[in-house]
């Protein structure tokens, strides 16, 4: 790797040609480019120095706004591939036939941290799949867990702050953190999940994907269904300890983004089988709790996982920031036969996620190589202009629609199917917050995990719990007891120790930490 850029240049140089003049931005040939023009040797730079401005102007933009969560990660390319047959549930033609194979960007991330944070931290992982349909793009966004931590999208920014920096003394503050937690606890599930043994996969190829949300399929019947998309690893589910996460934060904190592009270029491309579990409209009105509800998971033994196809990366990106940094993904991209559900972060995510874009990357993001639909999905409408601004439309036909000289058709068949909204209520900010928060982490707590497994959990909570003040503590404890007494008991034992060694009692200065 580290004669790769001279490499590149001798490969793409002609034998016997000379190197190519150096210019600006624009293509005009520069006579100097190491020093700037002044008033003599020692006097003040001239305006009129365009090679500088062009230098300096672009280094100036090289970096645009870091993403607000899933700040740091890697991406990788490849191909999806259909192995079985699910057109009973959907006519999205990306499903169409078995063998089909399909373009696809991969984007994996940690959630919380900045960009220069450590791949090895206990946070949930990003999983978002660009396909590149020949219905257009279809982005798959979701993360390595199957639920969240809230339910209501109108909550994603303040639980956002909570997890960041705090804005007086920009540090973590585990204040924050377990105040938001201990206050909703529909976060129950998704907290204990994250402090499990699950909580630090060990990088990207070892974990399973999940959409996360439900949507609904349509098929050429305009028949619809309730669905969840999952990816099972073929590598099998590693995870790392704690003690080996906590090297690697000091050795290589950016170990899951070398072992991918280490694995790919290599040969050895990571793969994963895609299932989906299927909800008829029937089966959700008579569910027992809210299939809509991203804090819960369908239980596997009522809805089985169906096979689908496989997932492969065999492509590293060519340049980091072109393929992976400006890589956008859109919930609401989704071709005719998948569409939204009742799924109230979903249908946050599909105005927040392209607002992002526009704001981060500009009006146009959509024109960029990684982001545009293939040559086999045209686009056809009347949007123009704006901020890099790739695709021209030409000044002689009509800019609006509709109109009378060259308006595209609408096609019919992809027309959103329609549904009834009699029986949800009344137009109202339904109040979520009292809904079963505790049975499926019961589940997951006394049935999931061992022994050993068990142990390890609480010990987890209790160490990062410790450093919040004590009545915060004794609101997150109550609320693990309400998930099994002996959950909550054991983190209790823990934090005692902890509370009695540091002399640590109420009441406490919101900023004051007990050094341990």
């Amino acid at each position: 790797m580290g004669n790769f850029f001279s490499a590149q240049v001798l490969m793409n140089l002609p034998m016997g040609e000379k190197a190519p003049v150096l210019t600006t931005g624009a293509g005009h040939p520069t006579g100097d480019k190491l020093n700037t023009l002044t008033v003599g040797g020692r006097g003040p730079l001239l305006v009129q120095d365009n090679v500088f401005i062009d230098e300096m102007a672009h280094f100036d933009r090289e970096r645009i706004p870091e993403r607000v969560v899933h700040a740091k990660g890697a991406g990788a390319f490849g191909y999806f591939e259909v192995t079985h047959d699910i057109t009973q549930y959907t006519k999205a033609k990306v499903f169409d036939r078995i063998g089909k194979k399909t373009e696809i960007g991969v984007r994996f991330s940690t959630v919380a941290g900045e960009a220069g944070s450590a791949d090895t931290v206990r946070d949930p992982r990003g999983f978002a799949v660009k396909f590149y349909t020949e219905e257009g793009i279809w982005d798959l966004v979701g993360n390595n867990t199957p639920i969240f931590f809230i339910r209501d999208a109108i909550l994603f920014p303040s639980f956002i702050h909570s997890q960041k920096r705090n804005p007086q003394t920009h540090l973590k503050d585990p204040d924050m953190v377990w105040d938001f937690w201990s206050l909703r606890p529909e976060s129950l599930h998704q907290v204990t999940l994250l402090f499990s043994d699950r909580g630090i996969p060990n990088g990207f190829r070892f974990m399973n994907g999940y959409g996360s949300h439900t949507f609904k399929l349509v098929n050429a019947k305009n028949e619809a269904v309730y669905c969840k998309f999952h990816y099972k690893t073929d590598q099998g589910i590693k995870n790392l300890s704690v003690e080996e996460a906590d090297r690697l934060v000091v050795q290589d904190p950016d170990y899951a983004i070398r072992d991918l592009f280490q694995a790919i270029a290599k040969k050895d491309f990571p793969s994963w089988t895609m299932y989906i579990q299927v909800m008829t409209f029937q089966q959700a009105e008579e569910c027992s709790f809210n299939p809509f509800d991203l804090t819960k998971v369908w239980p596997h033994s009522e809805y089985p996982l169906i096979p689908v196809g496989k997932l492969v990366l065999n492509r590293n990106p060519e340049n980091y920031f072109a393929e992976v940094e400006q890589i956008a993904f859109d919930p609401s991209n989704m071709p005719p036969g998948i569409e939204p559900s009742p799924d109230k972060m979903l249908q946050g995510r599909l105005f927040s996620y392209p607002d992002t874009h526009r704001h981060r990357l500009g009006t146009n993001y959509l024109h960029l190589p990684v982001n545009c639909p293939r040559k086999m999905a045209a686009v056809s409408n009347y949007q123009q202009d704006g901020p890099m601004c790739i695709f021209s439309t030409p000044s002689n036909v009509p800019n609006y629609f509709p109109n009378s000289f060259t308006s595209p058709q609408h096609d019919q068949k992809c027309k959103e199917s329609a549904f009834s909204i009699s029986g949800y209520g009344d137009v109202d900010r339904h109040d979520s917050s009292a809904e079963d928060n505790v049975s499926q982490v019961r589940v997951f707590y006394k049935k999931t995990l061992n022994k050993e497994e068990r142990q390890r959990l609480c010990e987890n909570i209790a160490m990062h719990l410790k450093d919040a003040q004590i009545f915060i503590q004794e609101r997150a404890v109550k609320n693990f007891r309400e998930v099994h007494p002996g959950f909550g008991n054991r983190i209790q034992t823990l934090l005692d120790k902890h509370n009695q060694a540091c002399g640590k009692k109420e009441p406490l200065h919101n900023y004051t930490r007990c050094s341990s």
